[in-house]
């Protein structure tokens, strides 16, 4: 009797140790994001929400999590400070969402650390290079509706691109028509859009510049006239007046002008 008391009191306590962890497990699982979960892959602390139809940055991600997928989801924006409790974050794929827009300062906090940055297949237009500005990761732009333009070129020249993902970096439009479908390095080999829009800006400027100068002398030219008429209008006033009253006009015409 002894010896089964001994060990029904270890089987209970093993028991509420179980129970303890699996109800830790569920706490845990249950702060989750749905479809959402931790695991360990190659020795890092990996989270993976991939496919779990989010439509925004889950904010209950552990800061311990070296990498961190976000594919396959219906996120469209990027805010400020999206991912600034990750400071041990290694690898980050947003891949296939739709994102289009990305606010100023939303990998602030990633630089030093990130090795990996997938923002292929979304719907990203334009994107300022400040964005990934001092990024050290590389960066995958890939399959997006690319506006190719200088601010494009800006951030291709910023950024460290992913081995082999320059060739889907495509023109989906273009100042000019004969640059869409093409790979943008492909053109840019070609093309300076950075210096064709300063081109571009001087010549607005100097045209502008020349229609107020056209502006202020058209001005001048018709003052000028103006007076020419008035003065003339007056001398042939003066001159139909009899001589003591034209006499008396001009000395009173002089005094004003005096």
């Amino acid at each position: 009797a002894a010896w089964w008391d001994l060990w029904r009191g270890k089987l209970s306590t093993m028991w509420l140790l179980v129970q303890g962890v699996l109800l830790a497990s569920c706490l845990r699982a249950a702060a989750f994001p749905r479809g959402c979960y931790p695991s360990e892959e190659e020795g890092l602390k990996t989270f993976r929400c991939s496919n779990a139809r989010l439509t925004e940055v889950p904010k209950d991600i552990p800061n311990d999590t070296n990498k961190l997928y976000l594919d396959s989801n219906r996120i469209p924006f990027l805010p400020r400070d999206a991912f600034r409790d990750l400071p041990l974050l290694l690898e980050l794929d947003l891949s296939h969402n739709a994102i289009a827009a990305v606010e100023s300062g939303a990998f602030r906090g990633l630089a030093d650390h990130l090795r990996s940055l997938d923002l292929s297949s979304n719907r990203l237009v334009s994107l300022s290079k400040d964005v990934l500005s001092n990024m050290k990761a590389k960066v995958n732009l890939s399959n997006n509706p690319w506006l190719c333009d200088c601010r494009l070129q800006e951030l291709i020249r910023a950024v460290d691109l992913t081995a082999g993902s320059s060739a889907g970096i495509v023109c989906d439009s273009a100042p000019q028509e004969e640059h869409v479908g093409k790979a943008f390095l492909q053109v840019i080999a070609d093309t300076d859009f950075c210096n064709v829009y300063k081109k571009t800006t001087d010549i607005a400027m100097l045209v502008t510049m020349f229609g107020w100068f056209a502006m202020v002398i058209s001005y001048l030219v018709y003052y000028v006239r103006q007076n020419q008429e008035d003065a003339r209008r007056h001398l042939e006033y003066l001159k139909s007046l009899p001589s003591k009253q034209r006499h008396s006009e001009e000395s009173s015409t002089i005094s004003t002008v005096v």
